[in-house]
């Protein structure tokens, strides 16, 4: 009798411990997945769902099939750094510590992070990561990272419970060398850690990653954040696509970007098919969207990518170097083959995944807005009055239809460039979504007001 009393708690203790236990795993396996796959340097409309007749993407394509694309989506920024940290912070950049590119990754002499210090993402505040860490899912970085490497600000310290990668700007696809800004080191990481897997062709390795990380944690919610570098330069495409290119008459560079496009897509397409395989894309969110447009640094050939209508390319605050493929897909749940073409930015992605997954978010100094409404009716108004970039010297503002830049990058284009005063350009991106004609003499209180709107803006978000 001696233990009775002990065992009849320990019974009674279970009976309310199992139910809750219960539930707790059902809840979980009722929140959906979400997969963010950030390309590399993609150009404005470098996918067929977005007009290209010239570069096969069946797997972008499919996404767009079924979900929704955007067509008037903004980056944050227009080069890699700063658009992925107001991608995974929801705020402004150069609010959160990244006003420009992260640094190189470290020497060879540093075969771990732990300890290695240098600046980059801030260590405050909410992101994507923490958020969905703290709601119960596991959380990865596949991919690029290029958001700083010191003591705080590497994946695992801003709420990656997986890290797979590189640390710099880019890296050579089979030596994984980065070979830029020396002396040459090899840039590949996992879990803080340096490896070495030479040989190994980086988007296949990204790949295997993504389907190991799925297949330990398939029974439990997961957040990925698929970063892969592509195409971002050195063009390094399947064989299988730089024949195809070349026998269809695509010329240089044209051809060695679009193969590398187009084996990005076979990449997508094996990690779709894997989510289909394994019964997981009808509970699977998934975002796809570039970075910033595409390049024409002497590294990239000097181009190859294409803005379409648009004026200016990556490094440029003109709508080439921010307005980008975009897309969401979450079959069953979300509308299919619809498009919208109201204004959204990337800074929108935190809070309206965290709407879909019903993840806790407290934060009130977002700049990202919930753009679920808009995404289920393209009826529904644009949350946003006025955006914002800042780049250097550069800056935009966009209300309504009205975009004032200051001391824009002319990339991409030979046509001159007309700066009023020698610094500004007014656009009606409505009517001119090439920005092709300055209307700032044609428009003069248009161009006061909105001086004063970017003024405003700019400096409250400095504060």
């Amino acid at each position: 009798m001696r233990h009775a009393l002990p065992f009849q708690y320990a019974l009674a203790t279970l009976s309310f411990l199992i139910p809750a236990a219960l539930d707790s795993a059902a809840a979980n396996a009722a929140k959906p997945n979400v997969i963010f796959i950030m390309a590399d340097d993609q150009g404005s409309v470098d996918a067929g769902c977005y007009g290209a007749k010239d570069i096969k993407t069946p797997a972008i394509d499919s996404l767009a099939a079924s979900g929704v694309r955007f067509t008037q989506f903004y980056s944050a920024a227009p080069i890699c750094s700063p658009s992925r940290a107001g991608l995974l912070t929801g705020r402004y950049p150069w609010l959160v510590g990244m006003p420009a590119n992260g640094a190189e990754p470290p020497s060879e002499k540093d075969d771990q992070l732990d300890t290695y210090t240098g600046g980059g993402i801030t260590t405050e505040g909410i992101n994507l990561p923490k958020i969905f860490k703290a709601a119960g899912y596991t959380t990865a970085h596949l991919g690029k990272w290029h958001l700083g490497v010191g003591v705080g600000h590497k994946p695992l310290d801003q709420g990656f419970d997986y890290s797979f990668g590189f640390m710099g700007g880019c890296i050579d696809n089979y030596s994984h060398f980065n070979y830029w800004g020396g002396p040459n080191r090899e840039d590949l990481w996992e879990n803080s850690h340096r490896v070495r897997m030479p040989g190994r062709y980086f988007p296949d390795l990204l790949v295997e990653k993504a389907e190991g990380f799925i297949t330990a944690h398939k029974a439990e919610p997961f957040f990925m954040y698929f970063a892969i570098n592509m195409p971002h330069y050195p063009y390094q495409g399947d064989p299988k696509w730089l024949e195809y290119y070349q026998q269809q008459n695509v010329p240089y560079p044209r051809d060695l970007y679009a193969a590398f496009v187009s084996t990005l897509d076979d990449r997508i397409h094996q990690l779709l098919k894997f989510l289909d395989d394994t019964g997981l894309r009808d509970n699977t969110i998934i975002v796809y969207q570039s970075d910033n447009g595409y390049s024409t640094e002497e590294r990239a050939h000097h181009g190859g990518g294409s803005s379409g209508p648009y004026r200016g390319a990556k490094f440029s605050v003109f709508e080439g170097g921010i307005r980008l493929p975009a897309i969401i897909s979450w079959p069953g749940h979300l509308p299919e083959g619809q498009v919208r073409g109201q204004m959204v930015h990337s800074c929108d992605w935190l809070p309206t995944l965290a709407k879909l997954c019903q993840v806790p978010m407290t934060a009130t100094n977002l700049n990202g807005l919930n753009i679920l409404p808009v995404i289920q009716s393209a009826d529904a108004p644009s949350p946003h009055d006025v955006l914002v970039w800042r780049f250097g010297k550069q800056w935009a503002a966009r209300q309504g239809p009205w975009k004032l830049l200051h001391d824009p990058l002319n990339n991409g284009r030979t046509s001159p460039l007309k700066l009023t005063d020698g610094h500004w350009f007014l656009a009606n991106v409505s009517e001119d979504p090439g920005e092709q004609t300055n209307v700032a003499a044609a428009h003069p209180d248009i161009f006061v007001q909105m001086k004063k709107i970017a003024a405003s803006a700019i400096d409250d978000e400095t504060q």
